[in-house]
């Protein structure tokens, strides 16, 4: 070895002790403040370098600095960058990276958000990054599709039409709540999704809550409850433009902007979207505008106000009619057949369709009275006006005009649009007689006012105490009004009592008019213990709906009858349940609850009016039990929910004809359901680049029991008929009984995700109203058995001096041809129950620039 040879060894010798003596190994767990939850993938970095790593599963990471002291950032999307410093080997333990959003825990506070080890409820909580990765342009309820007792279709296949079942239960008995005011429709308590078609765009986090649920408000969820949180407000400046494209002309393009926090307190976001497109399915075009924003002011350490207001106007075709299999093999368009519509003097109409505007406003306060005690109350209001296109009718010749627009002989070819010009021809040609058919739209508008309050104290280190008002105002305003004459002058309507003409022109109401008033007064209250591994809650709440009926068609303005009194209904629930982390690993926990709720509003004034009042409508009793077992590990999580739901006294009422002048009325008390099963999910995490996820949901939902001698009453309240309904062991139908999932998360680089899904349903019954068994027969139609594979691809780059990344997403890949929802046949068959088949392959791209 000559000098210069040896000279060299000794340097890089030296350098090396040298480097190794500078290293430092950093240790560390990150979680967020908002779920306290690990943080999987935030990045840590070196301050003033590239080095760095990113957490595992539980968050943990573990590295060596190019320093011996020095600095590291830590960093994940929706939270607060943080800088912490380090000197030595060091393990920094727990650090807690806020939420971005300012106001966000204040808002989950009201929202009652469940907590991983800590909240004995089964939970699954999907967060914004994800959403923006899963949604694409499917239904946001989709975006749920992957989660243990979930079903959700897009129904009819239109813009916004999409729907969710919960372990059985359909969106009259899943509560779905906005920052923790409740949405469901005061009256029915159905959610139509239409009315949040932006919400995707501005949602921080969405908690779906099976069971029970950890909502304090006196919200009576029978299958569970989806908390949806949207964004407040960023506590750093900036924004984000983003666009993207799919199949069948979908386009959409919005753009985000945040102030931060300023100096004087003041923060504000605004957002706003637009989409259109032409819809997978034929005749359903749409387009959509959706907006939010956000003002936040920290008026001092103890006060901060927030306002908010969102919403989406919309209009988008639909396809509310079924078919046979049959009728859709049949048809040129195949699965994407619809019979809604038609043309008109060569211009596209829908003869279904759907437009709605939902703004809900609210002002926040929250109070921070002392060290122990804190307020937080949410006054808001919500004004809906739209509704659902149709079709009307009336009898010139002995046949309803509304024929012709499901007839074969008004179609342009075999099971083509509707011949809407044969019908303005025929209109005018009726002359004085006016339109046979026409097309109007049922209006549903509202205005609904309320106020949700929250006490918070702290008795002691271990004891909390929660206490609180739900008080809610609602005025449903339904009426039907003419939309298009067809060519006619005007069409012959003699349902309303104070038009003695009988003739309604454009904008004319028909049919029916009338509102429906509802009251609201709740009370909470909740005691929390905390103490090392167990927690545990003890919670109370009583309500008392009221409902009143003007009726403006059946009565003359002069009658006493046109309108009700109120009719009160007490309910109220008892829920309590414990969690214990049996080590850091290990967790089990266990609920029970009984709760009673109000029946609908339907089935209080029955028929339509406002003499035949249901006196012996019957509180809804529910009982649930369940059990749940937990397991975190380094590289393995699963969680495994037993539950045992039993749904009483249903609300179940039915009309029917006793002669040409005389409607009969059944009350249903004794339609009892069982639903029970086992749920199953996790998530592996072999290496720091692949996440896999995984569920598998058993349910075994049934009717309980037959229910003998119903009584059918006529209009006087006698009894006229005595019948028997069969639905002893019967299938409860409507949503897939068993359902499975598995998902891979792969990292093909530091900045590119590949995400492949696949969603497996099976024992699918099609649907079926229990009033009509009543003869013994068959199960429901069971439909096949379908799976599913959706791919996404996200790539992260930097444009100038801007963050950015592209996206593309294709659902369905395999183009799977499946029935998606069914009602049941009269042979309960596949030949005669009237289908909706599910949406094939469909795709998008985007792309988002952050500012």
């Amino acid at each position: 070895m000559n000098r210069l040879t040896k000279f060299l060894t000794v340097i890089v010798t030296v350098l090396s002790c040298t480097v190794a003596l500078s290293q430092s190994t950093i240790k560390g767990n990150v979680i967020g403040s908002d779920f306290k939850e690990a943080l999987p993938g935030a990045n840590i970095i070196e301050k003033g370098t590239s080095n760095g790593t990113t957490t595992d599963f539980d968050g943990n990471f573990s590295f060596e600095t190019q320093a011996s002291s020095g600095e590291i950032v830590i960093s994940f999307v929706g939270y607060a960058t943080k800088t912490v410093a380090f000197s030595g080997d060091q393990d920094l333990g727990t650090i807690i990276l806020d939420a971005s959003d300012i106001g966000l825990a204040e808002v989950q506070i009201i929202a009652s958000v469940a907590v991983d080890r800590k909240t004995p409820v089964a939970v699954s909580t999907v967060k914004a990054e994800e959403i923006q990765l899963k949604l694409g342009s499917q239904e946001f309820p989709e975006i749920l599709k992957s989660t243990p007792g979930v079903y959700a279709t897009r129904q009819g296949g239109g813009y916004g039409d999409g729907r969710i079942n919960l372990r059985g239960f359909n969106s009259e008995n899943v509560a779905v709540m906005i920052n923790g005011v409740p949405v469901n429709d005061m009256e029915n308590g159905r959610v139509f999704w239409s009315n949040w078609a932006g919400l995707g765009d501005v949602t921080s986090s969405m908690q779906v809550q099976r069971g029970l649920g950890a909502a304090k408000i006196a919200v009576p969820s029978v299958g569970g409850t989806i908390n949806i949180l949207t964004k407040t407000t960023d506590a750093e400046m900036g924004g984000n433009i983003y666009t993207a494209l799919g199949n069948d002309g979908y386009e959409k393009i919005g753009l985000t902007y945040s102030t931060g926090l300023m100096d004087n307190g003041f923060a504000a976001t605004v957002s706003a979207a637009r989409t259109q497109g032409d819809g997978f399915v034929r005749g359903t075009p749409f387009t959509g505008v959706s907006y939010f924003i956000n003002v936040s002011k920290e008026i001092n350490d103890d006060h901060k106000l927030s306002f908010t207001a969102f919403g989406a106007k919309q209009q988008h075709g639909q396809r509310q009619n079924r078919h046979t299999i049959e009728t859709y093999r049949n048809s040129p368009d195949g699965i994407k057949y619809n019979s809604d519509w038609g043309y008109k003097q060569g211009q596209f109409t829908s003869i279904e369709d759907n437009f709605y505007h939902k703004p809900q406003i609210s002002l926040n306060h929250y109070w921070n009275i002392n060290d122990k005690t804190t307020l937080s109350t949410a006054a808001y209001v919500s004004f809906g006006s739209g509704g659902g296109g149709g079709s009307l009718g009336s009898d010139l010749d002995g046949q309803d005009g509304r024929f012709k627009f499901t007839s074969e002989d008004y179609t342009v070819g075999n099971l083509g649009p509707v011949d809407m010009d044969r019908i303005v021809d025929e209109n005018i040609a009726n002359g004085a007689l006016g339109s046979s058919a026409a097309l109007r739209a049922s209006r549903n508008d509202h205005n609904w006012y309320g106020v949700l309050s929250t006490l918070s104290t702290d008795l002691s280190d271990n004891l909390v105490l929660l206490g609180g008002l739900d008080w809610r105002s609602y005025k449903g305003l339904h009426f039907r009004e003419v939309t298009d004459l067809l060519g006619g002058q005007f069409i012959i309507n003699d349902d309303d009592e104070n038009n003695p003409l009988n003739q309604a022109r454009v904008g004319d109401k028909v049919d029916y008019n009338n509102d429906g008033l509802v009251g609201w007064l709740g009370a909470f209250g909740q005691l929390e213990y905390s103490k090392n591994d167990l927690a545990a809650f003890i919670s109370v709440a009583a309500s008392n709906t009221s409902y009143k009926r003007i009726d403006y068609f059946n009565y003359l303005d002069t009658d006493p009858l046109r309108e009700t009194d109120r009719y009160n209904f007490f309910g109220y629930s008892a829920k309590g349940g414990a969690n214990y982390n049996i080590d850091e690993n290990h967790n089990v926990f266990a609920n029970l609850g009984y709760f009673e709720k109000a029946p609908i509003f339907d089935s209080v004034f029955l028929n339509f009016n406002n003499e035949n009042i249901n006196e012996d409508a019957e509180n809804q009793k529910i009982t649930s039990f369940e059990l749940g077992y937990g397991y975190r590990g380094e590289k393995f999580s699963a969680n495994v929910n037993v539950y045992y739901t039993t749904w009483r006294d249903r609300t179940e009422t039915e009309t029917f004809q006793l002669s040409q002048d005389e409607t009969g009325i059944a009350n249903i008390l004794g339609v009892n359901a069982i639903h029970q099963g086992i749920e199953i999910d996790f998530v592996y995490r072999p290496f720091d680049d692949l996440r896999i996820t995984g569920m598998a949901s058993l349910g075994d939902w049934r009717w309980e029991n037959d229910v003998l001698d119903v009584n059918l009453v006529n209009e006087s309240q006698e009894v006229v008929e005595t019948v028997d309904l069969f639905i002893a062991d019967l299938p409860v139908a409507d949503a897939a009984q068993t359902t499975m999932a598995l998902g891979l998360n792969y990292e093909l680089t530091p900045k590119t995700n590949l995400l492949v899904d696949y969603n497996y349903y099976a024992r699918i019954f099609a649907d079926f109203d229990p009033s009509d068994r009543g003869t013994p027969g068959p199960d429901a139609w069971q439909m096949p058995n379908y799976g599913l594979f959706d791919l996404a691809l996200r790539h992260k780059f930097s444009f100038g001096k801007f963050d950015a990344q592209i996206s593309g997403r294709i659902n369905n890949l395999l183009n799977t041809e499946y029935v998606s929802d069914a009602q049941d046949g009269t042979n309960s068959d596949a030949l005669t129950s009237l289908v909706w088949f599910g949406a094939g392959r469909t795709f998008n791209v985007g792309a988002r620039i952050n500012f």
